[in-house]
């Protein structure tokens, strides 16, 4: 009988602590479930992504998928899956291409592993500011050659958002490429950024995303090569506090879809797909921009400091990466990066 009430005692002292720890592990997507029941759809598109619907390129994908369900009136179902849930994108891509899932929005970094052609963008002063990035989506001499470039790999580039230019989030302030050379980067698990770190000879570490946080924090790395929205949003200036605008790349995320699922799609389910995802991607590259903005007023209030390099050191960048541009230009089509570079230059 003591016993009894001893666990009834500690049953009613708990429970609330119990409820309590319940209701700190709520759903981080909460906020973004669908406002009707998706049971009913036809079709289903299964569409990954490994970050945060916070950033506009990511939040796109809820977007997307509202606005397939009103015009498909409730035929197609876009199940969005933000922050990894499906997996890193290494994992995710394989996945796409056995048609285990139908949709990624892949890191434009991540997407240089499935195509070269895919590996123009991230090349270094090439597609490099948002006015040139809005130049080459839309000019189609350029952007069709970019979206047909899977389709060896079964795969359909629908279109593309982005989140922000690249910069350096450093523990200590980069003011010259001399500076630049003191600091060990981490950088993505991509080709292309590997040749460009070596021929700027500059130290880097090919780590996986959730591992920076720690390896900032114990000094395994003092840089990132990443964006101000995304090192911001994700708080990693409570620790890199400084970011050099390098503006050497634009962040980007591309959609690409498994062509062999999308072709067995009615046609007009089809057209409504690759519509809504024209038409919220384009959308949203405007909402990116002003992300842009507000993300480096808010870490500029919060004592980061930003800072550029000369011109005359971003010329010298440019320089030591033209041997790059040319390799990755064997490996795209010399003609088509050609076209690329003095399109968008004028």
């Amino acid at each position: 009988m003591k016993k009894l009430l001893l666990i009834l005692v500690l049953f009613t002292f708990l429970a609330p602590m119990t409820g309590s720890c319940a209701d700190n592990k709520k759903n981080p997507l909460e906020a973004w479930k669908p406002s009707f029941d998706p049971s009913g759809a036809e079709y289903t598109y299964i569409l990954s992504n490994v970050s945060h619907p916070v950033i506009e390129g990511v939040g796109v994908g809820y977007r997307i998928r509202d606005k397939v369900w009103e015009k498909s009136n409730g035929r197609l179902y876009v199940d969005f899956r933000p922050l990894s849930q499906l997996g890193g994108e290494k994992d995710v891509i394989s996945k796409l291409k056995l048609g285990a899932i139908q949709g990624m929005m892949s890191s434009s970094v991540a997407a240089a592993n499935i195509s070269d052609i895919l590996g123009i963008v991230n090349l270094p002063y090439v597609v490099d500011t948002f006015d040139k990035l809005d130049k080459f989506r839309n000019t189609p001499a350029l952007w069709e050659p970019f979206a047909n470039g899977a389709q060896k790999q079964g795969l359909l580039v629908a279109d593309i958002t982005g989140y922000g230019p690249y910069g350096w989030a450093t523990t200590t302030p980069v003011r010259t490429i001399a500076d630049a050379k003191e600091t060990n980067f981490r950088i993505a698990q991509a080709p292309v950024n590997t040749d460009i770190y070596k021929a700027w000879g500059l130290k880097f570490t090919v780590m996986p995303w959730p591992d920076v946080p720690q390896a900032l924090q114990t000094g395994v790395i003092t840089g990132l090569d990443h964006t101000a929205i995304v090192c911001n949003i994700t708080k990693k200036f409570t620790i890199a506090k400084s970011f050099t605008e390098l503006n050497y790349a634009q962040g980007l995320f591309v959609h690409l879809v498994n062509k062999r699922w999308l072709d067995k799609l009615p046609d007009d389910l089809q057209k409504i797909l690759l519509d809504v995802i024209k038409e919220e991607s384009a959308k949203t590259r405007q909402l990116t921009r002003q992300q842009y903005e507000v993300q480096i007023a808010s870490a500029k209030d919060a004592g980061v400091e930003f800072t550029r390099l000369s011109n005359d050191e971003i010329d010298k960048l440019k320089e030591i990466a033209e041997p790059v541009l040319a390799k990755w230009g064997q490996k795209i089509g010399p003609e088509y990066l050609g076209t690329v570079r003095t399109q968008l230059d004028q």
